[in-house]
């Protein structure tokens, strides 16, 4: 008898399938973040910083669901490449305020135009209804699921 005749092929699971495009968007995003010294992780933050104008490390850990320990290295890296400034308060130090520099604000529409073009590679030849219940499925199993997390990598 064979051993496989009650064992599902890999490639019968959603999750294959979801797995190996993300995977490669993914890794489409990352390579084209890292020619101008990007990773997904510091994008997100400076996407998240853009977003609130203002953000506390705390708040960028919890809306990312991250550690706090790993936000405070990936501020530390942007704050290091003068694409963010951190603030602090005068009467408690630990308190710390995060800002776009004028060169981190005017790197993220470059960021931003190529996320629209790693996306529109992988999925232009969709149509918008195509595009749109896709979309809307994906959006609906992370509700589901509760699944909030923000994708760093």
């Amino acid at each position: 008898m064979n051993k496989l005749n009650n064992i599902s092929a890999l490639d019968a699971h959603i999750g294959y399938w979801l797995r190996l495009v993300s995977n490669e968007v993914s890794h489409a995003f990352k390579l084209k973040l890292e020619q101008h010294d990007i990773s997904v992780a510091e994008w997100v933050i400076l996407r998240e910083v853009l977003q609130l104008g203002t953000a506390m490390p705390s708040q960028l850990a919890q809306n990312m669901r991250m550690t706090r320990g790993a936000i405070s290295k990936l501020i530390e890296r942007l704050f290091n490449k003068a694409l963010i400034v951190r603030m602090t308060d005068d009467e408690d130090r630990r308190y710390q305020h995060i800002t776009l520099t004028p060169s981190g604000e005017k790197l993220i529409p470059l960021l931003a135009s190529i996320a629209d073009k790693n996306d529109a590679h992988f999925f232009d030849f969709l149509d918008e209804k195509q595009r749109t219940m896709l979309i809307a499925l994906m959006k609906n199993i992370a509700q589901h699921h509760q699944i909030k997390h923000i994708p760093t990598e």
